[in-house]
């Protein structure tokens, strides 16, 4: 696949999931890998087993729901590699199952404060490093949630449909000086966390992976992929574009 080998890439949520999947592929694919996440343990363990594979990824401590965070991050890229040429905004929160009218002020801010806040600043910073190189790529992560109604979720859809948003918005004003701004939206994948929830409802898992064409939940390794085929030189003329990576879950 052309153009990701030797290109600077910050992945947020890059300690677990597909934060995680995105990590190692991009690196196996000879991209210089910023990794960035609040888990400092599983981010450095990280980071030291690809780069003792002679892999080029660093980590970095990152709340992206906090400006000076990201500005950090994006400077650690910098100051490592030279240069910023792409970013997979991946970092994001859910909110508990529950209907909207019962869920707190709180809790909303917190989901909002994560995704959509934390993914414009992501954007903020990493948009003017690219503006200094003469362009990049961007892809964000939104979700099914944000094509299609997803039950009892209305913070985490409501967050998504602000990344497509977004997404939109940096794509239209930023095209013209080459910098294009995609987004990837994963329905259900075997991150922890998914399999935290197999655990917990085990009768539902069925009910839920069956409600994809495929018939199964998504590898991490899967959206992962999709991400790196936008952030390459393959989709030159794709920007503004909400991918659904979702096994068929939106076609029903």
């Amino acid at each position: 696949m052309a153009g990701i080998e030797g290109r600077s890439i910050v992945v947020t949520g890059g300690a677990s999931g597909i934060g995680e999947a995105a990590v190692r592929l991009f690196a196996a694919h000879g991209a210089l890998v910023t990794a960035a996440d609040f888990n400092v343990e599983r981010g450095t363990a990280l980071a030291d087993e690809l780069d003792r594979q002679g892999l080029n990824v660093q980590f970095v401590r990152a709340d992206i729901s906090r400006e000076e965070d990201v500005a950090a991050m994006v400077e650690a890229a910098e100051r490592r590699y030279g240069r910023l040429d792409g970013a997979f905004n991946n970092a994001g929160i859910a909110n508990a199952p529950g209907l909207l009218a019962d869920m707190t002020f709180a809790e909303f801010q917190r989901v909002f404060g994560v995704n959509a806040f934390g993914t414009f600043l992501c954007m903020k910073y990493e948009i003017q490093a690219m503006l200094r190189v003469g362009g990049g790529a961007i892809v964000n992560t939104s979700s099914v949630s944000a094509l299609i109604y997803d039950s009892q979720l209305a913070a985490y859809s409501a967050s998504k449909h602000a990344i497509t948003g977004l997404t939109r918005a940096a794509a239209a004003e930023y095209g013209e000086r080459n910098i294009r701004v995609n987004a990837i939206a994963p329905s259900a994948t075997r991150t922890p966390l998914y399999m935290e929830y197999v655990a917990a409802n085990p009768d539902y898992v069925k009910t839920l992976e069956d409600k994809h064409a495929l018939r199964r939940a998504a590898e991490p390794v899967e959206q992962a992929r999709a991400a790196m085929w936008l952030l390459s030189d393959e989709p030159s003329f794709v920007t503004g574009v909400t991918l659904p990576v979702d096994g068929g879950y939106t076609l029903y």
